[in-house]
């Protein structure tokens, strides 16, 4: 059964069927929909709109960049207004469909980039929740490169078996995860795009030219220039040419007003963050623990997720709270997809005796970036104690060849570099990435341990 209003009626009766066009600002609603369609006004708010009423209520202070910024999404909003792409081909029909696929000439989306704490990706969301349209999807770039290998293992494997009886051809599994990421969303809006790892940033050129030409937009926020993504990595040369697509089908703007209103924002009384050289972290961290227990229907225990295929235990938590230490999270071989499984069973995680971070433990502390901005992008609470003040968690000491790791050292042999070749610049010895991703993980750090935030993941969930 659907409810209707009398605009929504007079439409239906003028189109004759459900889905009317986007211009008419209307959008039906049945009990039984799908979680990804949603009741939508008539009249929905412009990203202008909204980004002056935010100014009015003082729920932001003015920002010549910020406003500059809701300009630019205003007119990718315009622009989608009376755009719809085509769905994919399924069933029957893809296997039957002859000639050359057409491109879809889509309006052009939007990259985002500056530095740390400045409003990119508050004005995104703000941005997303005002296209009232049912295709669409807000997503963290670690996640979505997670779910894209996931996809491409199950069609590889599909592929493997239905050719098992037959002579094996070449089989490119990209277009078809391209088709059903088109097939569920033709609006995707990446927070932190990033490319740090060498399996993403090899298919990246690939994946997104078969999302444009099936007509998907794309808005991203980074802390990246786009000719800055990768930079230093393992063979950038043969990931160089995405990033003209990315340019080709985004207008690029930035968003630098020098201020990080997370960090602004904190009052500067910590209570989320025990710094060890400044009384009993741990003590802290056990009476917190213990109030927050007493918050939960259940009792204190170990649990042990399966996530793929795999056993993730963790010696202590009650109910959706984890207390957890770095040597948990970070020391064992923990991926995004891991962290994300973390996110959706608690809405708050304790993180003990986390080290100063330096390129010494370069894989931990890819980990742990990830593990903040995963927890941080699922509004989860976090409770840290570490050995110094978050300001200076991150030591960018430089390594001598000797400290090159084991993993390093193979990942290195199977790509046939030498530190005297033309990658010697690698990032695998310069860890400017992972400096330049820590300034990030610090401004959310500071965001995370406001009461602002800690009140954030109820209105999340």
């Amino acid at each position: 059964m659907l409810f209707l209003t009398k605009v929504a009626v007079s439409c239906l009766l003028k189109h004759g069927s459900s889905s009317c066009p986007v211009a008419c600002g209307v959008r039906f609603f049945s009990p039984n929909a799908p979680a990804t369609v949603s009741a939508v006004s008539a009249i929905s708010k412009t990203p202008v709109e909204v980004f002056q009423e935010k100014l009015s209520s003082g729920e932001i202070q003015p920002d010549q960049h910020q406003h500059h910024l809701t300009e630019a999404l205003q007119v990718v909003y315009d622009s989608i207004q009376t755009y719809s792409p085509p769905k994919p081909s399924t069933g029957l029909g893809k296997w039957f469909s002859f000639g050359k696929p057409q491109k879809v000439d889509a309006p052009k989306g939007l990259y985002i980039y500056g530095s740390v704490g400045g409003g990119k990706t508050m004005l995104m969301d703000m941005f997303y929740d005002c296209c009232a349209i049912d295709r669409k999807r807000r997503v963290h770039f670690n996640s979505f490169m997670t779910d894209v290998h996931t996809k491409i293992h199950e069609i590889k494997s599909k592929h493997v078996r239905d050719a098992s009886n037959s002579k094996p051809q070449p089989f490119d599994p990209i277009k078809p995860v391209a088709e059903l990421i088109t097939e569920d969303s033709w609006l995707i809006c990446f927070d932190e795009f990033q490319v740090t790892d060498i399996a993403d940033a090899m298919i990246l050129k690939r994946l997104f030219t078969y999302l444009f030409n099936n007509g998907v937009i794309v808005v991203a926020t980074s802390n990246r220039a786009p000719d800055d993504l990768y930079k230093n990595g393992l063979q950038r040369c043969n990931f160089v040419p995405f990033i003209g697509v990315l340019k080709h089908h985004c207008n690029v703007v930035t968003l630098d007003s020098g201020v990080d209103y997370r960090t602004a924002a904190l009052k500067g009384e910590s209570k989320h963050y025990f710094d060890k050289t400044h009384g009993d972290a741990n003590a802290s961290m056990d009476q917190l623990f213990k109030v927050l227990c007493s918050q939960e229907n259940d009792m204190i225990r170990p649990k042990t997720f399966t996530h793929f295929g795999r056993n993730i235990t963790f010696a202590k938590t009650c109910g959706q709270v984890l207390d957890s230490t770095f040597e948990e999270l970070c020391d064992r071989p923990h991926g995004a997809s891991d962290f994300l499984q973390i996110s959706q069973f608690f809405h708050t995680v304790l993180i003990r005796d986390v080290p100063q971070l330096n390129l010494k433990l370069k894989s931990q502390t890819r980990r742990f970036i990830t593990l903040i901005d995963t927890l941080y992008d699922n509004r989860v609470r976090l409770v840290v104690s570490a050995d110094v003040p978050y300001k200076f968690l991150f030591s960018n000491e430089k390594l001598d060849d000797m400290h090159t790791s084991d993993e390093h050292r193979m990942l290195m042999d199977d790509l046939k570099i030498t530190k005297e070749s033309s990658d010697a610049s690698s990032n695998i010895f310069t860890g400017e990435e992972e400096a330049f991703a820590f300034e990030r993980t610090v401004s959310r750090l500071a965001e995370m341990q406001s009461a602002e935030y800690w009140t954030l993941w109820e209105k999340h969930r």
